[in-house]
């Protein structure tokens, strides 16, 4: 019964099988009136059917030929059900009742009945064509129509029973797989519009980080002015206050040994200052990382601090290293540095250890010594009244994302901690 399984199974190229199905409702009731015009013919002896029945059923097959040529025809410029449509099933079911009351062989056209139904009559007459289609399948399925007696109407209604059991079942299990292809159809659509809301969100999002890696060099640009102004601050400009002061006491004395000794001063602050000034001004860009990953850089750094300032240094890796975007990698560098100055200047410590930590989606940076210490309050004190060090690396790593934290006690040693997210480097 082809309206029920119009429906059914799952639909590789929906286009496709919907052509399929409108060319076979078209022109299969063709096919089932050559057929049971062929056996009616073959059976006519056995069946008894007269010279004058098969004028009418000859009549009646141009008819039914005529009528499905014509629907063939016009139904392309149909999509549903219309009177037209209505008048087709009815006359079809007509001609097919008295081909089957002529000979119940013809029994086989009358399942044309069940070709595209929903596509013919509208929901309201749906069961009653589908019920008149039973009736003419049953009356040949029993011998012809009307019955002979009692048994053959008994017969009758004994097999016009099951088509309808047959007609309801297959209709429930239409019904469900057509349920079925409906949330098929509206799941799929539903990811479609989840996957273009997640498109869109992704666009989005890289937009978004396009606009605060530009953000972030804006930032960086501004935290290299401030740690440049925090060098000269913290060193050229103390040099040089320590160079006029010796200059001044050479100017004021009239012992020449005095002179000849702050003089000798005078000219070791200039140098060190020169110097000071050298590596601030290489510093402003890390090019420690232009050669080396983070790791060979930070290793680098550490040990030329180290020899620099006599302090017993350590660097340690830990986890497996990976190549960082360069705003992370330059970050992390610049807060290792800041540190170790800030513990050269501070701290007074015998020991110095620095770790990076690559784990799973984060890095940590941890320099720890064993120096005097600080109190923490008081050091955001002063540091809100115009230091550098701590809050200028807190602004860095906060930049990307991460955060820093501050162990110390006085007497006690400190530890600063870098932590950010592990981004990597792009390819």
């Amino acid at each position: 019964m082809s309206a029920p399984m119009a429906d059914t199974g799952p639909m590789t190229d929906a286009g496709t099988v919907e052509r399929q199905w409108t060319a076979f409702h078209q022109w299969g009731p063709f096919g089932l009136l050559a057929v049971g015009t062929v056996v009616a013919a073959a059976a006519s002896d056995l069946i008894g059917t007269t010279a004058g029945q098969w004028y009418l059923a000859g009549a009646l097959i141009a008819v039914a030929a005529g009528l499905q040529l014509w629907w063939a025809r016009s139904a392309r410029t149909r999509t549903g059900p219309t009177p037209a449509s209505v008048c087709l099933y009815f006359v079809r079911c007509a001609v097919a009742f008295v081909l089957v009351w002529l000979n119940p062989l013809f029994g086989f056209y009358a399942y044309s009945g069940y070709f595209g139904v929903d596509r013919l009559l509208p929901p309201r007459l749906l069961k009653a064509g589908l019920f008149l289609t039973a009736v003419t399948i049953a009356g040949s399925q029993s011998g012809g129509l009307p019955p002979g007696d009692e048994s053959g109407w008994v017969l009758f209604g004994a097999i016009l029973a099951v088509n309808v059991v047959l007609l309801v079942v297959f209709a429930r299990l239409a019904e469900t797989e057509a349920a079925r292809s409906r949330a098929r159809v509206e799941t799929i659509a539903e990811l479609e519009r989840t996957n273009a809301a997640l498109q869109q969100a992704l666009d989005e999002n890289a937009a978004l980080h396009a606009q605060l890696l530009v953000q972030a060099r804006e930032a960086g640009v501004a935290d290299e002015r401030r740690r440049l102004a925090a060098e000269i601050h913290d060193t050229l400009a103390q040099g040089l206050t320590g160079i006029i002061a010796q200059l001044q006491v050479v100017a004021a004395t009239p012992d020449p040994a005095l002179g000849r000794e702050h003089m000798d001063r005078a000219v070791a602050l200039a140098r060190h200052s020169l110097g000071e000034a050298r590596r601030s001004v290489h510093n402003l860009s890390p090019v420690a990382l232009a050669d080396d990953g983070l790791p060979d850089a930070l290793k680098k750094t550490v040990t030329e601090w180290g020899e620099r300032t006599g302090v017993q240094a350590r660097f340690t890796v830990t986890g497996t290293a990976e190549q960082l975007h360069d705003e992370v990698a330059a970050a992390l560098l610049r807060i290792g540095q800041e540190a170790l100055s800030n513990t050269a200047r501070h701290a007074h410590a015998d020991r110095v250890g620095v770790t990076l930590s690559y784990m799973g989606d984060e890095v940590t940076l941890d320099v720890r010594d064993d120096g005097r210490g600080f109190d923490p309050p008081t050091a955001r004190e002063r540091t809100t009244v115009g230091g550098f060090g701590l809050e200028g690396m807190r602004a860095r790593a906060e930049r990307v994302a991460g955060s820093l934290t501050v162990e110390a006690e006085p007497g006690q040693g400190t530890a600063v901690s870098a932590r950010v997210p592990l981004v990597r480097h792009d390819r």
